[in-house]
């Protein structure tokens, strides 16, 4: 059940992807990453602002709280973000280990105002042969050199 302060850094997500668009900045998304009940990272959406695809409000909230905390591990920290995460920011989400996400439009919420989030989710769940981008596997054999590398380095920092 979401708390009064739940709500409060909801409402901060919410204000942020309403800023966003006013001042026309970027798209409506807004997010706020909090540890210990305080804020410690925020991030709109600064896709065209800055020619930047990847520059979604998680990503953008996640790096800076990955900045304020000088770490890549933000297990003790939720997620507060206007809208449900689109897959590239889910994924983004689990790689910062977040605890938790609380998220404000659905998916098809942000369908509606033509925002592919919905899409995006529907292309993930076919096989790789009937998505639209074609994939293609090359060099399996030799990219493995990377992973062998990794296996077998004793100064590696696990994330």
């Amino acid at each position: 059940m979401a708390t009064d302060l739940d709500q409060e850094f909801m409402r901060r997500a919410i204000a942020l992807a309403t800023e966003n668009v006013r001042t026309n900045a970027g798209g409506p998304f807004g997010a706020v990453i909090v540890k210990d009940g305080r804020i410690v990272g925020e991030g709109v959406n600064t896709v065209t602002a800055t020619n930047d695809a990847t520059a979604h409000a998680e990503v953008n909230a996640i790096r800076d709280a990955c900045r304020n905390l000088d770490t890549f591990d933000l297990s003790e920290c939720d997620l507060y973000t206007s809208c449900e995460p689109c897959p590239m920011c889910w994924a983004a989400s689990y790689w910062a280990h977040i605890r938790s996400i609380y998220y404000g439009n659905r998916a098809e919420d942000a369908d509606r105002i033509n925002f592919a989030d919905f899409f995006l989710y529907q292309q993930l769940a076919l096989p790789r042969t009937q998505r639209i981008i074609p994939e293609h596997e090359l060099l399996r054999e030799e990219a493995w050199e990377s992973f062998q590398a990794w296996a077998d380095s004793t100064t590696k920092i696990e994330y």
